[in-house]
């Protein structure tokens, strides 16, 4: 991403980054804005992040410089030119429009490559070409053919491609809440969520862990990332936690466990919780409430781990000189405290859209950019506040914004050649028409395309693949996406590729696989969970039927807790293997009877 490295750089990025910042907030007060001027404008003032980076030298600055000159104009002309291509229904009517659409495919795939690496432009490059010459395939595999011009147009001038209703949602509604989350994040209200975690949890037994489990699902909230958890929240847990004792891949394997969580917590889950709204159709305040308990378990599971973990090396908790005093625990969480206030409000009390309640807890935050604990900031500080919010907020928008438009390519594909239907049929035959066997080859799917691809990359293309086969197999289609969306996250701490896990172990000097072991034992509820939410659907049914939802969530949690004692606590010796399978039945006793 950009990192200024003259006063002139810094200030054109700063411009740029506020640029970024002002539209997205524009977009929500001003009203409709047709979809071929907001999408293609996101994607021009997104570009710059991703392609001009400090540091680069010869072919790959001037390449990247090249690539956002002629992508910014492609972009920018189809925002321009949206009444006539509107009327032209994604059929390209000249040889200069055939290349401004060829242009913009080759600088998503580009942008993409860059901003996360091989894997999701390769699948995407493959879906063009699949679209270009799939006709050629025999079977049912093969397609009638699309003509050139209506194929690329379809993807470049109307609303069917990169322009489609998943860059919608990041523009819309993804991109204010990564606002969000870099505006709150600037100030206080990180260390309001270390200082109330250290409050609740300080003095337990494993106080250190806990701190590192509490605050990564609170920061995880607004952040939705796992890497970015690991950095924010680590940078203050591991070294505690390492002063206290705690062996380092324990420690390490604690941050990338919970951190991972921080993209399956309400109220934000990460970009994913927004595509999932797209996707699905269901209301947004439904789906917070269908995620809450599994969230809670899976915490819960990590809590148990860590708690067994203490007993094993006698870990202590904090010292109370090191704890937060109260006072500082109160004034340091009204920081975080009052914007999830007027959030919370906007979507339940005044019931506004969430885009439009986010944007007014944007505001509240900013203004709390001018005040620390001690009162009214220095110039120089809220200066330094407002500049990391803008750059962080502009960096994670465009970073979002590549992966969506560049999935978007072979959504359009799945729509344009039909192949989603024919991919479904392959997966219901592969599984025979069984629920629980199609489960098991969504979850390798996810486990596959999660490897270097962000979670929510990973679930648009898994769930627009898997998921409708799973609905036709008689789950809810909120059901199916979130056992896809859990199981997105898996790749954050499985090995071969666990974003999470060699980060944490990066920042405490442990070897990374065996800090991603200890993590998949602390973070097995990952595995489990998204099955049981299959195997007790009221689990994710809180909004209907609370009383159910909670009952099913302390079966689900009692067995999960004695799983979590047979995996970790050596003490029990020959009780291991009984108290996990003893837990194992009874999270999946409905499926086993």
């Amino acid at each position: 991403m950009i990192q200024p490295q003259s006063q002139l750089l810094r200030l054109a990025a700063l411009m740029l980054a506020a640029g970024v910042v002002l539209f997205h907030l524009w977009l929500v007060f001003s009203g409709l804005v047709p979809n071929l001027v907001s999408r293609p404008v996101h994607l021009a003032l997104a570009l710059p992040w991703i392609l001009l980076q400090a540091g680069q030298r010869g072919w790959q600055r001037w390449s990247g410089i090249a690539l956002t000159l002629i992508g910014v104009s492609a972009a920018l002309w189809v925002a321009f030119s949206h009444d006539r291509l509107s009327d032209q229904y994604g059929f390209l009517e000249s040889p200069f429009q055939v290349g401004v659409a060829i242009t913009l495919l080759v600088v998503v795939l580009e942008a993409a490559r860059r901003a996360i690496g091989w894997p999701l432009p390769v699948v995407a490059a493959l879906a063009l070409a699949y679209g270009l010459y799939g006709q050629h395939i025999p079977g049912e595999f093969g397609h009638s053919g699309t003509p050139l011009r209506s194929f690329l147009g379809t993807l470049t001038i109307a609303e069917g491609g990169i322009w489609g209703s998943l860059t919608g949602v990041s523009v819309n509604v993804v991109a204010i809440f990564v606002i969000f989350g870099a505006v709150l994040n600037a100030g206080e209200a990180g260390q309001g969520f270390m200082n109330l975690a250290s409050a609740a949890a300080g003095r337990l037994k494993g106080g250190a862990a806990k701190v590192s489990v509490l605050s990564s699902a609170l920061f995880g909230s607004i952040s939705g990332s796992a890497s970015a958890n690991v950095a924010s929240t680590g940078a203050i847990t591991l070294p505690a936690m390492t002063k206290l004792g705690y062996p380092k891949r324990l420690a390490a394997a604690v941050e990338a466990v919970a951190s991972s969580g921080g993209q399956i917590m309400p109220p934000l889950m990460g970009a994913g919780a927004f595509v999932m709204v797209e996707l699905t159709g269901v209301p947004y305040t439904s789906i917070m409430a269908a995620a809450l308990l599994p969230a809670v378990l899976y915490f819960f599971a990590v809590w148990i781990g860590v708690d067994a973990y203490a007993s094993r090396y006698d870990l202590r908790g904090i010292a109370p000189e090191d704890a937060p005093s109260g006072r500082d625990v109160l004034i340091t969480s009204a920081f975080f405290a009052v914007p999830f206030a007027v959030l919370l409000a906007g979507l339940f009390v005044i019931k506004v859209t969430p885009q439009y309640a986010a944007s007014l807890a944007i505001l509240v935050a900013f203004a709390l950019l001018f005040v620390d604990r001690s009162g009214i900031g220095s110039i120089k500080q809220t200066a330094e506040r407002i500049e990391s919010a803008m750059l962080n907020a502009a960096r994670q928008v465009a970073l979002i914004a590549s992966i969506i438009v560049c999935a978007s390519i072979i959504i359009g594909v799945l729509a344009i050649t039909g192949l989603g239907v024919k991919i479904t049929s392959l997966i219901i035959s592969g599984a025979g028409g069984m629920l629980w066997p199609a489960l098991l080859l969504t979850a390798l799917a996810c486990l596959i395309l999660g490897m270097e691809v962000p979670t929510t990359a990973a679930y648009v293309i898994c769930v627009s693949v898997a998921g409708p086969a799973l609905i036709e197999l008689g789950l809810a289609p909120l059901q199916a996406h979130l056992f896809v969306f859990w199981f997105a996250l898996l790749s954050t701490i499985t090995p071969p590729v666990c974003g999470a896990v060699f980060i944490a172990a990066g920042m405490i000097g442990e070897n990374w696989l065996k800090v991603a072991l200890t993590a998949m034992a602390l973070g097995f509820g990952l595995y489990i969970i998204p099955l049981a939410m299959i195997a007790a659907p009221e689990v994710i049914g809180l909004e209907a039927a609370p009383l159910a939802a909670l009952g099913a969530a302390v079966q689900i949690g009692l067995g999960l807790a004695l799983m979590s004692l047979g995996l970790i606590r050596q003490s029990l010796r020959l009780w291991r293997v009984p108290l996990f399978a003893l837990g194992f039945v009874a999270v999946f006793v409905r499926v086993l009877v």
